[in-house]
């Protein structure tokens, strides 16, 4: 169980980035949105949030609701979409070969 929880805090951070490219989120979206693929706590996506944006990897901006107070939402940088793009590469090449691997194809 301890190994899934450390493969979803690392595929968190690429999935946060790739979905901001779509559009910007606020926060509660963007767990929704990631819920309807992983089984994760909303807590565990606000401190990725905001260690990205400090990286300037997003900026942020207020927006009014019609449904309470307003909302900060997160919209990608260029840097945030080369981090995207590096992580996407790096998930690629490791799922393939974890794949590999496990259909016992050879990697030489």
């Amino acid at each position: 169980m301890n190994l899934q929880i450390q493969f979803k805090k690392g595929a968190l951070e690429l999935c946060v980035l790739n979905l901001t490219i779509e559009k910007d989120y606020y926060g509660y979206e963007l767990v929704n949105r990631i819920s309807n693929f992983l089984d994760i706590a909303e807590g565990t996506v606000y401190p990725i949030l905001r260690r990205l944006s400090k990286e300037g990897y997003f900026k942020t901006y207020l927006q009014e609701s019609n449904e309470g107070p307003p909302r900060k939402y997160y919209r990608i940088t260029a840097l945030g979409a080369e981090r995207a793009a590096l992580l996407k590469d790096e998930w690629d090449l490791f799922s393939n070969s974890i794949d590999n691997l496990l259909k016992g194809e050879d990697n030489e």
